[in-house]
């Protein structure tokens, strides 16, 4: 059972970005989607297939955790993006908030538009 956290009027919601330096306003459990940089991927033997994905804004860093069924939707979004807009849940465990993905979209040829800018 999906428990349905409402956000804060002023946390946007899906599909517009929070920035990372303001997911601490957004209850743990809500929806959010994100977009940043891809900064690390880390992909370890003991994480029985769940990827950890860092991405970074202007504003901060966002931990992300793919667990392997969603990996495996958005494969190729997950290895090969530079710049990815995910959605998914809040989670919050030990003062460290993650996002868990539930859609991973990669927009890497916006990074063609700031070029032109």
């Amino acid at each position: 059972m999906r428990v349905a956290t409402a956000l804060p009027r002023n946390v946007p919601h899906p599909p517009h970005a929070v920035p990372a330096g303001a997911l601490d306003r957004a209850p743990g459990g809500a929806r959010v989607t994100v977009a940043g940089l891809v900064l690390l991927r880390q992909r370890p033997g003991t994480a029985k297939g769940v990827i950890f994905v860092t991405l970074e804004d202007e504003t901060g860093t966002v931990n992300v955790v793919v667990w392997k069924n969603v990996f495996e939707r958005f494969r190729r979004a997950v290895i090969a993006g530079r710049l990815l807009r995910i959605t998914g849940r809040i989670q919050r465990e030990g003062g460290v908030t993650h996002l868990v993905a539930e859609t991973v979209e990669d927009i890497s040829d916006m990074l063609n538009d700031l070029l032109r800018a």
